[in-house]
């Protein structure tokens, strides 16, 4: 209705934009002519298209240059055009956060919620809710009370969700109008219906039982609109997946009569919710794949896009479960929409037998280049997915994600590619050799710096141990002198790994070496002069050490203590050994390396980690060197005693320390400068005890002991039962305010459980040297332990 209004010389389709050029400055001064009489209700309306689209747009408006475009709009209210004053709400909407004294029109807005024209009423609703803070919504709660229940429906629907956003201003106001609200859902009109249930599922959210009573509602009476079905499915699967019954509970079979329902979206709602819900078995599944299976066969876009995305999604755990719908998605591989397509090849990737891959992939190679970058993804990971289905196929992925390598497209679609190609190098030794010929090719054209210092990682970890690792040198070298500084550093790494595990190559790598040293770039030239002393050497532990295996350390803890020392300068060089070493196995992280497609995950500080940090931050503790290992969690008190105890034992190399975290489950009771006291054996020594400052109710507090470790190697050893201290107490009384309590100045003895330190001599030692790597274990207890050649071992092993 508004567009008719307008007169512009605007034809849809031509590409021209009638507000293109507009000037703020300009459309201000046109609004002067908001004050003039009569009202020109045509150029007014003009005027406020523009400055509406102004603001759409961004355009920044001083608050006192909008306050006076806002106060010559009011004026606007003495016409009776209806279109005029729904753009005058539309404005006033858009301008009340920038505007100063917009209440002025609180009379204009409340005579238009009650009078006659209905047209008005509900826009009027709408602007005034936006303009009320929380003094001001009580004058207004009776005429929102009125209009939620009001016969109008846009009326009601108007009030209704206004009421949602005034919940976030004055919740306990709007939870007033509860009553009206659960009449408002009776209604027949399924807007209504639809935005009361949510508000009163927005008024009852915190409080689980009064949820579940409204969901039993109206599940027994039902409704009549579809978008307040949909919404109902939505809740009752928020509170199943916080559940414990699961698929046992009345708000499954609720869902799964849904799928029955004659609306098309509250069919693919309860099947979409099915589907998403945890632990949800095959059978389980099997109605809502059903119901997903009509729709592929349905003769609209939407339906069989949303059917074949779930599908897909459906696929990837339970493959077997979608094996039913492969005739279907056979079907929609020659849609005329390319999504659609896609994502059926896809799912039929990971249900198909091994027999379907070659006819999949020769279907799939017919479009690939007309769809999006985001849809390629999603075939690589589908492809990636298959490699570990069916090993046997490797050769005939490989030339298919080659083909795909060398077509334009993104970083996160190279990215896809690079990796399952990776995965697929690493997992097969039969197809390494044409996996890294085909990386070679791209990185000869790669515009991508990750990507290419990727690949030559790979190259320098499996170059040198292929029938003819002389074939990699090129690609390699190319890099060093057509590439940027990151990527020639990484090329620089990878030739010093073929130069140390390649004695025929060793010649020519030094003098590849020789040539880096005159690079432009610092690190290109350190690492080139530090590999080339190392290669001359020709001694194979420092080729193993400097070369082949990368930090021992811990990652996170060498960016915090570098960190730390680039804070705090010091004349001291800095010290590797302050530095936790990594403690995770090397089958751990293989299995992390090969995942076919890893997701961006931010690297999260271990446990070991947050240990160091927090005992490095202690002057006592800060010249104990690097934390060794910290145990597990030992409980020195019963669960329902009046003190909650329990002890983390940190091992450094010549000390140990006890962290007792402490908890005061007394109310009534405030604990001051709590230490735990230790008597070991005649071979350990108690240095020092670093008391919690206090215990508060109900707050845990950490209490520390340091103790030297003999100069002989111990053995197990039972160390007599600690005993709490604390040389303060206060009663404190829970009823009256926080700081009310008697303090009483008196030292008392809590008794411990007695805890055993178990320190296993060491049964055997093995060394394994190999031109690759350099490991020594240990074996503990009959436990292999995988430690650094170059790790300091504490004198407890």
């Amino acid at each position: 209705q508004l567009l008719k209004t307008f007169s512009f010389s605007y034809t849809i389709g031509s590409g021209s934009n009638p507000f293109q050029h507009l000037e703020k400055s300009a459309v201000l001064q046109e609004a002067r002519i908001f004050n003039e009489t009569p009202i020109n209700p045509r150029r007014c309306l003009h005027i406020l298209t523009k400055i509406l689209y102004l603001l759409n747009q961004g355009e920044h408006f001083g608050t006192m240059e909008a306050t006076e475009a806002f106060f010559a709009m009011t004026r606007l209210f003495q016409s009776n055009d209806q279109t005029l004053r729904r753009m005058c709400y539309l404005t006033i909407k858009e301008m009340a956060t920038i505007s100063e004294d917009v209440i002025i029109v609180t009379s204009s807005l409340t005579k238009d919620m009650t009078g006659k024209e209905d047209v008005y009423r509900g826009p009027a609703i709408r602007a005034l809710c936006r303009i009320t803070d929380g003094t001001m919504l009580q004058a207004v709660e009776r005429y929102m009370k009125q209009a939620i229940v009001d016969k109008v429906s846009s009326v009601a629907s108007s009030a209704l969700v206004s009421s949602l956003h005034m919940m976030k201003i004055s919740y306990d106001v709007v939870k007033r109008w509860i009553n009206e609200a659960q009449e408002a859902a009776s209604s027949d009109n399924i807007m209504v219906q639809y935005h009361a249930l949510g508000v009163l599922y927005h008024l009852r959210k915190n409080d689980r039982l009064a949820v579940s009573k409204m969901l039993n509602k109206f599940t027994k009476s039902g409704l009549k609109s579809q978008f307040a079905y949909c919404m109902l499915i939505r809740i009752a699967s928020r509170l199943l997946k916080e559940s414990e019954d699961g698929h046992e509970s009345p708000l499954f079979d609720f869902i799964e009569s849904c799928l029955r329902n004659k609306h098309e979206m509250v069919i693919y709602e309860a099947a979409s919710a099915i589907i998403h819900l945890p632990n949800c078995t095959a059978r389980e599944l099997a109605p809502a794949v059903s119901v997903l299976q009509l729709f592929c066969s349905s003769p609209k876009p939407a339906l069989r896009y949303a059917a074949v995305r779930t599908l897909n999604k459906v696929a990837m755990k339970h493959p077997s479960a979608v094996t039913a719908c492969n005739l279907d998605l056979e079907n929609l591989i020659t849609d005329s929409n390319r999504s659609i397509a896609t994502l059926a090849i896809t799912t039929l990737l990971k249900t198909g037998s091994e027999s379907s891959v070659d006819r999949l992939m020769k279907q799939i190679s017919s479009f690939v280049s007309e769809i999006s970058d985001e849809f390629k993804v999603v075939v690589v990971q589908a492809i990636s997915a298959l490699c570990h289905k069916y090993p046997r196929k490797h050769s005939v992925m490989m030339t298919f994600l080659s083909n795909m390598l060398r077509d334009d497209g993104g970083f996160e679609y190279k990215k896809a590619i690079v990796d399952c190609i990776i995965s697929i190098v690493e997992e097969n030794p039969e197809s390494k050799e044409a996996g890294l010929a085909h990386l070679c090719e791209f990185i000869e054209d790669c515009e991508h710096t990750v990507l290419a210092t990727k690949i030559l990682h790979l190259l320098g970890k499996e170059g040198p141990r292929t029938p003819v690792p002389s074939k990699y040198i090129r690609f390699i070298f190319n890099r060093v002198v057509l590439e940027n500084e990151a990527v020639r550093a990484a090329a620089v790494s990878a030739l010093a790994k073929f130069g140390a595990q390649n004695e025929s190559l060793l010649p020519s790598i030094l003098v590849l070496l020789q040539r880096c040293m005159m690079d432009t770039d610092d690190e290109v030239r350190d690492r080139a002069t530090f590999y080339l002393n190392v290669l001359q050497q020709r001694q194979m532990a420092l080729n193993a050490t400097y070369i082949f295996n990368g930090l021992t350390v811990s990652i996170p803890g060498m960016e915090k203590a570098l960190h730390q020392y680039t804070l705090e300068p010091s004349e001291k060089p800095f010290d590797m050994k302050s530095i936790p070493l990594a403690m995770a196995p090397v089958f751990e992280q293989k299995s992390e390396i090969t995942l076919v497609t890893p997701k961006p995950e931010k690297l999260a500080p271990s446990r070991q980690d947050i240990f160091q940090e927090q005992l490095a931050a202690i002057p006592e503790f800060m010249n104990l060197g690097p934390l060794f290992k910290s145990s597990e969690p030992v409980q020195l008190t019963e669960a329902e005693t009046e003190y909650f105890v329990r002890c983390v034992k940190h091992m450094f190399t010549d000390h140990i320390v006890f962290q007792f975290d402490c908890t005061n489950t007394l109310n009534d009771q405030l604990l001051e400068k709590v230490t735990v006291q230790m008597e070991p054996s005649d071979s350990y020594e108690v240095l020092c005890c670093i008391p919690a400052p206090s215990l508060p109710y109900n707050q845990p507090g950490i209490c520390y002991t340091l103790v030297r470790l003999p100069d002989e190697d111990p053995t197990a050893d039972t160390l007599p039962p600690p005993t709490l201290e604390t040389l303060n107490s206060a009663f404190c009384f829970p009823a009256l305010a926080p700081l009310s309590r008697v303090s009483h100045n008196f030292c008392w003895f809590y008794p411990l459980l007695a805890f055993s330190v178990c320190i296993s001599g060491v049964s055997s030692l093995i060394q394994n040297v190999c031109w690759h790597s350099t490991a020594t274990y240990f074996l503990l207890n009959n436990t292999p332990w995988n430690l650094p050649i170059n790790m300091r071992t504490p004198k407890s092993f």
